[in-house]
């Protein structure tokens, strides 16, 4: 108990200490049941750590997203997102690890899910389907869909494009 109160009070202090001056859409860390309900507005940046209890959406982040669904809207993200559900609109460079990864921009990484989706991929896909516009790197699994350029448009177990 003493424990969890000492990092309530250390998150408090993070985020109350923060400078508003010049960089009021970034905080360090953001807790939300579900978007509207989360103590920074959604155009917020997060630059260290998101919890999401249900969901969560914010402009971007850099650091470590955890979730049952994670969704980010604009500008670069980078770091690790867990969840069951992870939903990128823009670039992400980092680790997506959910039963539904779907990165709409470039994606320079490793996806780990069910059904992964990507615009471009820079990386690894490691699911039951991987799905990509365009790769550079590997995707394994039953399913494997690269529209242009892969070793074949779509091939079972394994699919390339370097």
């Amino acid at each position: 108990m003493r424990s969890t109160l000492t990092i309530v009070i250390f998150i408090l202090v993070i985020i109350t200490c923060v400078p508003v001056d010049g960089i009021a859409e970034e905080k360090p860390v953001q807790l939300s049941l579900f978007t509207p309900l989360q103590i920074f507005p959604e155009e917020t940046s997060i630059t260290a750590f998101r919890f999401n209890l249900i969901y969560g959406r914010n402009a971007s982040l850099t650091g470590l997203d955890l979730g049952l669904v994670n969704h980010l809207t604009s500008g670069e993200s980078k770091g690790v997102q867990f969840g069951l559900a992870n939903w990128v609109d823009a670039d992400f460079t980092g680790v997506q690890y959910g039963t539904v990864n779907v990165n709409k921009g470039a994606f320079n990484g490793w996806q780990w899910g069910f059904i992964n989706y990507t615009g471009h991929t820079k990386g690894l896909q490691l699911g039951f389907i991987n799905y990509t516009q365009t790769m550079h790197g590997l995707q394994i699994g039953l399913i494997n869909i690269i529209r242009e350029g892969g070793f074949l448009p779509v091939f079972p177990i394994v699919n390339w494009s370097f």
